[in-house]
């Protein structure tokens, strides 16, 4: 995600784009870095969702406790609103029914294949919950095991078995119980959180702890009464933040700060998770902290470089990939690129991981130079990644995946200046923020400049710039952190400003 350091050709002219981008620049990157708290993170809070919302809505109906604010929630949802979230609040205020056959195969689609099995489970799941007859037992023998998987799929299978069969092993409960110890939210994730509970509402002597996991879900339930699917995603925030704001020529004080912040954050495997109240590490987060990490000095961030490096070669696959979670699982092209681009600070060091993952990257583009799904519901994100990695590598197969990741980009932008999505949608600000970030690795300024101008048009007095989110956990359900709409466009700004030939400095007056 980082700027490219080095290109091809010439500096772009200045002359390319608005005189108001270094103002707009600045104006956006005040409003980030107003959200960095004295301790270093960046800290926003996650929209509630219909998903989560009709499962407690449930919990609460059975325990006999209010529920008029999430019903409220439910019937309010706005135009627009996904098929899927429509469907579960029609479920929800009615007792029963479920998505057609069509609906159910689109979001399994929108899913990477292996995982395919488990989200109709999951599907399966939460109609089960809200009145849905489920298949037979046999159905999801197969399915709901835990062999290979990280702790939240491990959980969260346990907690579909109890909801699907109604069978749990004495092993099954352990595994669900010990969740409910803490006196938080497990591993902040309200989505396994409430399945869980549903699941031990089925076994006799668990009125006690089903009451007060309740509780602790309703201290996440947002004003609106929606639930979120996490209870924050702060790490992520802020290790995307520290990237955009480093890139758009921040002031030190605050980079430092939030270095400090992720190296106090770091867990003991040397990894990152995606919060900070949570124990599962992922390859995402741990690769763009890193990132940030080694553009800082001193020997704190150095160790904090070597142990996280570490930390993503002991889940490396075999076929030279990265997984998201544990090596076990299959890697994907997305955490791929992301691992990849950490390891790029220093090729020389790094050439067989790179050699390896750059072989694997090139079997999983797709013709159209896109990716299989990912943790973005814009096709864009992966590509961005993609591009700007295989960009700073200059020989190999590398050349080839960023030249088919640019033909995608430069195929999709629309008469606003903007990108979508996906190739039938409309204009969206973070998706025209991954593009731009992509198209600075070629050398005409031109789509990159009618991008920074869409991006300007959609800048807030207050100098943020909102987007439709693109989000995805688990896949393919989308949820809602509307501060990383902002980070991504000051990214990409900070990308584009540096394209011009150096570091940007911001108007002292934006400090």
């Amino acid at each position: 995600m980082r700027p490219l350091s080095h290109h091809g050709g010439e500096p772009w002219p200045s002359s390319s784009v608005p005189d108001s981008l270094g103002d707009a620049t600045a104006r956006l990157s005040r409003y980030v870095a107003s959200h960095v708290d004295p301790d270093g993170a960046v800290r926003f809070p996650c929209h509630g969702r219909p998903l989560e919302t009709a499962l407690l809505l449930r919990l609460l109906q059975s325990t006999g406790q209010p529920f008029d604010r999430q019903t409220r929630y439910l019937r309010s949802l706005p135009t627009g609103t996904e098929p899927f979230d429509l469907a579960i609040a029609q479920a929800a205020l009615s007792r029963g029914g479920g998505p057609t056959g069509e609906l159910r195969a689109s979001v399994v689609a929108k899913c990477p294949d292996f995982t395919g099995p488990r989200k109709r489970a999951l599907l399966d799941g939460v109609f089960a919950v809200l009145g849905e007859s489920a298949a037979a037992d046999r159905a999801y023998r197969d399915v709901l095991r835990r062999d290979g998987l990280h702790s939240w799929a491990q959980v969260q299978v346990t907690a579909l078995k109890g909801v699907l069969t109604g069978s749990l092993a004495d092993e099954d409960a352990h595994v669900l119980l010990a969740t409910q110890r803490s006196p938080e939210v497990w591993e902040g994730n309200l989505l396994i959180h409430l399945f869980t509970l549903h699941a031990l509402q089925r076994l006799p002597g668990t009125e006690t702890v089903v009451a007060d996991g309740i509780r602790k879900a309703l201290r996440h339930v947002r004003s609106d009464g929606g639930v979120p699917f996490v209870t924050d995603t702060d790490t992520w925030c802020t290790v995307t933040a520290g990237v955009a704001l480093a890139a758009a020529g921040a002031p030190e004080p605050v980079l430092d700060r939030i270095a400090a912040r992720l190296v106090r954050s770091q867990l003991p495997g040397g990894g990152w998770s995606v919060t900070d109240v949570a124990l599962q590490t992922d390859v995402d987060d741990t690769s763009v902290a890193l990132q940030f990490l080694q553009s800082r000095t001193g020997n704190a961030s150095d160790q904090a470089v070597k142990r996280g490096l570490a930390s993503l070669l002991a889940v490396r696959h075999p076929r030279g990939g990265f997984p998201t979670y544990v090596r076990d699982s299959a890697p994907e092209a997305c955490m791929t690129v992301a691992a990849l681009d950490a390891f790029t600070y220093d090729r020389t060091q790094h050439r067989q991981v790179l050699a390896d993952g750059l072989s694997f990257l090139a079997d999983e583009q797709l013709a159209d130079g896109t990716f299989p799904p990912d943790w973005s519901s814009s096709l864009l994100h992966t590509v961005f990644r993609a591009v700007l990695m295989a960009s700073r590598i200059p020989d190999g197969p590398a050349g080839r995946i960023a030249a088919r990741g640019l033909d995608f980009v430069l195929g999709g932008q629309n008469d606003d200046g903007g990108w979508g999505q996906r190739a039938d949608s409309p204009s969206d600000p973070i998706s025209t923020s991954y593009a731009v970030m992509a198209l600075c690795a070629q050398d005409d300024p031109r789509p990159a400049a009618e991008g920074v101008r869409f991006l300007l048009r959609h800048q807030q007095e207050d100098g943020s710039i909102p987007s439709v989110s693109d989000s995805i956990g688990p896949r393919p359900f989308i949820f809602h952190v509307p501060l990383l709409a902002d980070v991504f466009a000051l990214m990409a700004l900070g990308h584009v400003t540096r394209r011009f030939g150096g570091p940007p400095e911001l108007p002292g007056r934006a400090w």
